[in-house]
């Protein structure tokens, strides 16, 4: 395959190569392998079950430990919000009050989410701001049908001359309302909340990764709301942002594995997905890092609870880490009995969930102490696993990799073979998923941060089926950053309650009580 001298001008503008653009394309053509899942982690199989003592026992730990840490709030907060208003925008392009009233047209269709929005509208933390700006374009909304105010009221919202709502980061949308004069976005709330778990020495930081073209809002609102939360919380926050770097974008080919070329006969590159984000993890240096979605905020009342499953998560980790470190000194000295390294293998395999391999017991001393130093020195994570309510996203599962290691690992449906009846059916079998609540630990027993970069399983990538101009393409999507991007991490999954788990994937979700204040 050949590329034009302007290709390569385009290719090496992005930071890559087209050595990395060719390799990108033979996956392309041999495809990405399905993660072979073993079986689901369970209570007792790969989760652990919390009890009263042992969240006191975690808290308490955290606690005492976390003014000699330095901690972050690590925030994924790229997405603009379009998702959210999917089926309104349907709505928008379909709609037409002169034709039939909404009662109609939503019967008609059976739209039980437009029926909930509708039914829901004033409970909405923008509905005073878009009435408002109704008004202040002319219209006289209260003389309208009930019909024309529902098309008027989603068309301020989304129509790009107007609020544009679609078109502005998550982040920074009301989210919760408190009274007329406190309307709170997201990105607000993680700042109240990370005051919570995320501080030390009343200093706590927020490192956010967003689209570059938002940074200036996002520093806008930032400076709208610090006085007042610092006020409120009796911390002062540092915040920082990155952006996903274009040298992660992947190319995008045609249906049979060409390079797809937009209109003007450039080359399309699309970001990668969220795994690409482990470089921006990478470049933080702290002791504790805390990663949590940024539409999975609660209002104030729910915030004790949260922060309460963060320290538990936190404490765990900390106990963890600093018997790994001590078990790793022992394994660096220059003697060290069997008994030892008997204790050291078993502290993996009930701590840590290692399952270490059959051949152990056979190996001579000096390699099980390589075996057990390479399985101890690596980042480790604490996540947080929610009972399975019908939601989407990502479970906790025992994988085998192809050399018949087992694992615990976070995985999508869409790396498992579901046409395969035995894989189908351990994914249905799962009890519990991932809600995106981790707390990291990046740095070695040594006190050197680990190249997270290292612990990558690039075979964990997605390809997925999009299209642009009304043209077919495949995209491929790196390991997620919670998926294949912390494949080779030690994992410990702990079930935390469904409080901690309030994303709001689309705008009803801001009707359900955790975003509601009564």
């Amino acid at each position: 395959m050949s590329f034009t001298e302007k290709d390569i001008q385009q290719i090496e503008a992005k930071g890559l190569t087209v050595k990395d653009v060719k390799r990108q394309i033979a996956i392309f053509k041999s495809g990405t392998p399905f993660t072979n899942i073993y079986e689901a982690a369970t209570i007792g199989n790969g989760i652990t079950k919390l009890n009263d003592e042992r969240i006191d026992e975690a808290v308490t730990n955290f606690e005492n430990q976390k003014n000699a840490l330095s901690l972050l709030k690590f925030v994924p907060a790229s997405g603009a919000a379009t998702r959210m208003f999917k089926f309104l925008f349907q709505f928008i392009d379909e709609y037409d009050s002169k034709e039939q009233s909404i009662n109609a047209y939503i019967n008609k269709h059976k739209l039980k989410d437009m029926s909930l929005f509708m039914v829901g509208i004033e409970k909405f933390p923008f509905y005073q701001q878009v009435i408002e700006h109704i008004k202040a374009t002319g219209v006289a909304y209260n003389e309208l049908s009930s019909s024309e105010k529902a098309w008027h009221f989603i068309h301020a919202m989304l129509d790009p001359e107007q609020l544009n709502f679609g078109d502005q980061p998550k982040g920074l949308l009301p989210f919760h309302e408190y009274n007329e004069d406190n309307i709170s976005t997201a990105f607000e709330e993680h700042l109240y909340e990370a005051a919570m778990y995320a501080s030390d020495k009343n200093k706590a930081k927020l490192h956010f990764t967003i689209s570059e073209q938002y940074e200036t809002k996002f520093n806008e609102e930032f400076k709208r709301i610090e006085a007042q939360v610092r006020e409120k919380t009796g911390v002062s926050f540092e915040i920082s942002f990155s952006y996903q770097q274009g040298s992660t974008d992947t190319i995008a080919v045609t249906p049979k594995d060409k390079p797809f070329r937009d209109e003007d006969g450039s080359l399309l590159f699309r970001p990668s997905g969220h795994g690409a984000l482990i470089k921006n993890l990478n470049a933080v240096d702290v002791d504790v890092i805390f990663i949590k979605n940024i539409d999975n905020v609660v209002v104030s009342k729910y915030k004790n609870e949260v922060a309460k499953y963060k320290k538990v998560l936190a404490g765990i980790l900390l106990k963890l880490q600093a018997q790994t470190f001590n078990y790793l000194k022992d394994l660096d000295k220059t003697q060290i009995s069997e008994a030892k390294l008997t204790e050291i293998a078993e502290f993996l395999t009930r701590e840590l969930s290692v399952r270490i391999s059959d051949e152990f017991e056979k190996y001579s001393d000096r390699y099980k102490i390589e075996y057990l130093a390479e399985k101890l020195n690596r980042p480790i994570r604490v996540c947080g696993m929610v009972k399975n309510e019908g939601e989407p996203g990502g479970g906790p599962f025992w994988v085998k990799d192809q050399n018949w290691n087992q694992s615990l690992q976070i995985v999508e449906s869409a790396q498992i073979n579901l046409k395969d009846k035995a894989q189908k059916d351990i994914l249905k079998n799962s009890t519990h998923f991932n809600p995106v609540d981790l707390v990291c630990g990046v740095k070695n027993y040594k006190g050197e941060k680990f190249d997270l970069e290292q612990y990558v399983d690039p075979k964990a990538a997605f390809i997925t089926m999009k299209t642009k101009a009304g043209k077919s393409l495949k995209a491929l999507e790196l390991p997620g950053l919670w998926n294949g991007a912390m494949a080779f991490w030690n994992t410990i999954f702990v079930e935390v309650p469904i409080i901690t788990f309030n994303p709001v994937k689309t705008v009803n979700d801001l009707l359900k009580a955790p975003h509601q204040i009564s």
